[in-house]
This record gives C-alpha cells, structure tokens and sequence, in this order.
C-alpha cells in the first residue's frame, strides 16, 4: 500500500514561518505530479500548489510569493516552505501525489495524506 505522512504543522504567530513535509512509502514505481491542499473549517477543500516530477511548479494567487513547493524525487519527499503567514492561511493543510504503483499496470492512481494543522494567530 502507499502511505503520504505529513509533518510540520504547528502554530505561529502573523508573519512568522513554516516548513511542512510529506514523504511517501509503500508500492511506488513512479511519483508524478504533487500537490498541496488545504481545508479552513466550514470550507471546501482547496488548491494551494502543485508541482510535476520535473519541477514545474503552480500557485493559487493568495500564496504566490509567500509559499514555495518543492520534492527530492530520490527521497520520495515533498516541501511546502510557508512564509509570512496570515491568519487566513489557518487550515489543515494535506498532501496529494499522483502515483503509479507497477509499471505493468496502466494509468495511475491519486493518493491523500492525513493532513496537518497550521495555525496562525493575530
């Protein structure tokens, strides 16, 4: 089975940083693309970056130059350095990784991690 685990989370004050982790494991021939998602409580789950196994990256608008995605494809591990936090940033923040499991099996399959809470205070 794969397995995505999440770390870093925590609770900062505006304007400070953080660093969250997502390494993965298990049955893994191939990890495509990646991505960070967050869910602030009482709203929908939602995009806040993606990057492909070559290292494009995308950002939605309310982080674009405070947050930077990243991967160590040897470590099967995926970055999200968070800085300059706002109070809106406050959510539970969860990883997603496309993954092809065997090379013999066609396509691949979508992957979530348990999440992370990120908290920042006024």
């Amino acid at each position: 089975q794969v397995q995505l685990v999440e770390s870093g989370g925590g609770l900062v004050q505006a304007g400070g940083f953080l660093r969250l982790s997502c390494a993965a494991s298990g049955t893994i021939f191939r990890i495509n693309d990646m991505g960070w998602y967050r869910q602030a409580p009482g709203k929908q789950r939602e995009l806040v970056a993606r990057i492909t196994r070559d290292g494009m990256t995308t950002y939605v608008d309310p982080v674009k130059g405070r947050f930077t995605i990243s991967r160590d494809n040897a470590k099967k591990t995926l970055f999200l350095q968070m800085n300059s936090l706002k109070t809106e940033d406050t959510a539970v923040y969860y990883c997603n990784a496309a993954i092809i499991t065997r090379p013999t099996v066609p396509g691949e399959a979508t992957y979530w991690g348990q999440g992370t809470q990120v908290t920042v205070s006024s």
